[in-house]
């Protein structure tokens, strides 16, 4: 577990002049200790709402409790639908609406180091938990559940599965492309070369010796377009990384804008596999080479 964060949640309704909505009060340690609120960029559409203005909430229980928050930021939330906005503030604030002591919360989040964050490692951990609170709980104590993100939210994450089959549909075809690339270049290779073939087997060379000059050639050039193709890459994703370039639409993406993590080990593996694909690829037209007859290739004038 890399973090363990307490939070409370708690239902409430927002109103800002003659625009009410309902809304997902979550209180967290971060933000201090006033009357601010953090709020989403739909719910300041729906209400109106800019930075600064005040946001009159109200939490309805045994007793209704009303509190004015002041909008301190305006995020992008990614995913809150309109039936489910989430509005940020602190953790004492919430506890105070609850009419609780500084130790009571109604939640932890816990991250997972980022070596175990798969979906294997945070179902075994959500279960792991549930097990020991209900080993070391009472009777009388609140039920605890347990549910981890991919739980919460199985359709963004099955969105994330079907956008890591499309990266490998595309990473194969790409290699598969510029595999017959590289082939049609060494035949063009080969065909303008062929009477300096013919010479070199008629000096004895060998067709496995002759193959390999022409694979290394080949394979240099493979080795310097890979080169520039990464350092483009990079310098792309370097950009969109500091600028967001590249926009998208939250509505059907989840984000306003493409987001970029670069997995250097990820990088250097395709890599090392493209290379050896098309390396394979290659010995398709060095086969060429044993059918060259030094006696039709070598013309004395």
């Amino acid at each position: 577990i890399s973090s363990i964060v307490p939070a409370i949640y708690r239902a409430g309704i927002v109103k800002n002049g003659s625009n009410i909505h309902g809304v997902l009060f979550k209180g967290t340690p971060d933000g201090g200790d006033s009357l601010q609120a953090s709020v989403p960029r739909r719910l300041a559409d729906i209400l109106g709402l800019n930075e600064g203005d005040g946001l009159t909430a109200y939490f309805v229980g045994e007793k209704t409790v009303v509190r004015k928050f002041t909008v301190c930021r305006i995020y992008d939330a990614v995913l809150s639908s309109d039936n489910q906005l989430v509005c940020m503030t602190s953790l004492p604030v919430m506890q105070r609406v609850n009419s609780w002591d500084s130790e009571q919360v109604s939640a932890f989040e816990l991250r997972l180091k980022k070596e175990f964050r798969n979906s294997d490692d945070d179902s075994l951990c959500g279960m792991d938990i549930a097990s020991t609170v209900y080993t070391f709980s009472s009777e009388d104590e609140p039920t605890f559940i347990s549910r981890t993100l991919a739980q919460s939210y199985p359709t963004i994450f099955s969105w994330f599965s079907f956008l890591d089959l499309n990266v490998l549909v595309l990473l194969v075809l790409m290699t598969i492309v510029a595999g017959f690339n590289v082939i049609s270049g060494l035949l063009i290779l080969l065909f303008e070369n062929i009477s300096t073939i013919g010479l070199l087997k008629a000096m004895g060379m060998t067709d496995k010796g002759i193959a390999a000059v022409f694979m290394r050639s080949a394979g240099l050039l493979t080795l310097r377009g890979m080169a520039i193709g990464n350092a483009l890459a990079l310098a792309f994703c370097l950009l969109q990384d500091s600028t967001h370039l590249l926009k998208l639409n939250p509505a059907n993406y989840f984000l306003s804008f493409v987001p970029v993590h670069i997995d250097w080990s990820g990088i250097l593996i395709a890599d090392a596999i493209s290379l050896i694909v098309i390396l394979l690829l290659m010995l398709i037209p060095s086969l060429f080479i044993a059918k060259v007859d030094p006696a039709s290739t070598i013309r004395v004038d």
